[in-house]
């Protein structure tokens, strides 16, 4: 009976007869190709994790002072679970968010952390700071300001797509002067897509889309080097060299060693991704006069506009001087920022939908990021790893360590906060400075340099994540750019320890 029908139903349109596959749904169910490449790599993360996780116990580290440091089985299995993270998000083969996820719940299954403790840190000021950033790039977004600035800024800056670039890159590294640059690139990202807009309606992936994106994240890092409004990593390095150095650095004097490294870097930047992606069309005909139309369009600035820019000029006002009034200081910038934030919703200039396109794949990367510092940091795999590297060149020639401190601060940024790079790093480098003579100063200085360009993965800063938004970009694709402006910084930074900061009065050695 079988084989009677099945011959029947070769002649479609019969009674009882079965409708023929459409070609796509056939092509979907059985001609999908197995992605050899991702299962590769989502395997090699999961090997390495394991030959570490089950090897034997490492040896100690043991610091100049002749202090022991163990590794404990915590500690190794944070190692391999950083491992398993940074494979996972180098190649991408998960959703940068889920494999942020992973990070919690492989401490909770392997007893790593306490689960409480792991995932708690997904809930990290820090974390809600992104928050807010990325909230404030909606309502820009939305209210029509982003159009309004990058209208304006085409108008001034013309046609060429280089100087667009440098317009970009430039803007981004002055406003890092007076404000978080993650409160910069959450400002700056919705205005760059709408100046992409115009370059590409479709806003496909493109050169000039890759160079514009990446190269204003590395310009917000190089910018955020210079002021302490730029971030919070210099605050907590003046911290640790007060009490080994027993001087305070004063607010202006990081400035004036800071600024010229930094706009070195800024232009270096405009250069490299010039070279790396340089734009398919080298001027948009008409783009001055489209801006100078668009512009007129949007009219005068309507009410939600100018209550967005009340909120968020205040945000950020407050924020740039709680430094400086001492009753301000105890106020924590990410509960200023997600003040805004619910005040947007108080005032209906955002909505319940809006919520829903909250970039939650950045948020969870971050909340990840967050776990995997704290995890090293807490169960001493930072402070052994650190010992490790920095002793290393304990009898090596001044530069030599002082470039070795200043790398390990650039790869350790990269993978964890730059807070908790620059905490494990300088209290272990200013024990070893004086063997060799080296002033701290210097360390100080070269580290903060280098803890604010993480210019290889997505997770080294707010800012690279941001710019991941605009799909422009794979996470390889940002590691591969971010190679030669790392080997960049550390030629440039190298020329300033050894000519220039000494030339400005920087103290090097110090006096045998």
């Amino acid at each position: 009976m079988f084989w009677k029908n099945k011959k029947e139903n070769n002649n479609t349109g019969k009674r009882g007869s079965l409708p023929p596959m459409p070609s796509n749904i056939y092509l979907a169910t059985f001609g999908k190709r197995t992605d050899w490449r991702r299962i590769f790599f989502i395997l090699l993360g999961v090997a390495l994790f394991c030959v570490v996780y089950f090897s034997p116990a490492w040896n100690d580290a043991v610091d100049p002072q002749g202090n022991h440091f163990q590794l404990s089985r915590e500690g190794k299995a944070s190692i391999a679970l950083f491992l398993l993270a940074a494979t996972w998000w180098i190649f991408e083969v998960v959703p940068i968010g889920i494999t942020g996820i992973a990070i919690g719940v492989i401490q909770a299954l392997f007893l790593i952390r306490d689960a409480r403790v792991a995932f708690t840190d997904y809930m990290d000021p820090s974390v809600w700071f992104i928050f807010g950033s990325l909230v404030i790039g909606m309502v820009f977004s939305k209210t029509g300001l982003t159009k309004r600035m990058a209208y304006k800024m085409l108008i001034l800056v013309g046609e060429r797509t280089s100087r667009i670039y440098f317009g970009c890159f430039a803007m981004t590294a002055v406003l890092t002067l007076i404000m978080a640059h993650t409160a910069v690139a959450a400002a700056l990202f919705p205005l760059l897509m709408a100046i992409y807009s115009l370059y590409d309606e479709e806003q496909k992936p493109s050169k000039f889309g890759k160079g514009l994106f990446i190269g204003m994240a590395f310009a917000a890092g190089a910018g955020s080097v210079v002021t302490l409004l730029g971030s919070a990593r210099a605050a907590v390095a003046f911290g640790f060299f007060k009490d080994m150095a027993g001087r305070e650095i004063s607010f202006f004097e990081l400035p004036f060693y800071m600024l010229p490294i930094g706009w070195i870097m800024v232009v270096l930047i405009w250069v490299i991704m010039m070279i790396l992606f340089k734009p398919e069309k080298s001027i948009i005909p008409g783009l001055r006069e489209r801006a100078s139309s668009l512009y007129a369009k949007l009219g005068p600035m309507s009410r939600d506009e100018k209550i967005t820019l009340i909120i968020v000029m205040s945000a950020i006002g407050i924020m740039s001087v709680r430094a400086f009034i001492p009753i301000l200081k105890p106020l924590d910038k990410s509960a200023i920022i997600l003040a805004g934030t619910l005040l947007f919703f108080i005032l209906k200039i955002l909505g319940i939908k809006d919520l829903e396109d909250i970039p939650w794949n950045i948020a969870l990367l971050f909340g990840g990021a967050m776990s995997i510092g704290y995890c090293l940091w807490q169960t001493g795999a930072a402070q052994w790893l650190a010992i490790n590297w920095l002793i290393l060149f304990q009898d090596a020639h001044w530069l030599i360590f002082v470039m070795g401190v200043a790398f390990f601060v650039l790869v350790m940024t990269n993978f964890i906060m730059n807070v908790a790079a620059i905490a494990i790093s300088l209290p272990v480098a200013f024990v070893i400075a004086p063997y060799l003579g080296v002033s701290p100063e210097v360390i100080l200085y070269s580290s903060l340099a280098t803890a604010g360009m993480p210019f290889l993965l997505l997770i080294g800063a707010a800012p690279n994540a941001m710019a991941y938004e605009s799909k422009q970009f794979s996470s390889g694709e940002f590691f591969r750019a971010g190679i030669i402006p790392s080997i960049v910084l550390m030629i440039i930074l190298a020329l300033f320890i050894w000519f220039i900061w000494p030339m400005m009065g920087m103290p090097i050695l110090k006096a045998a």
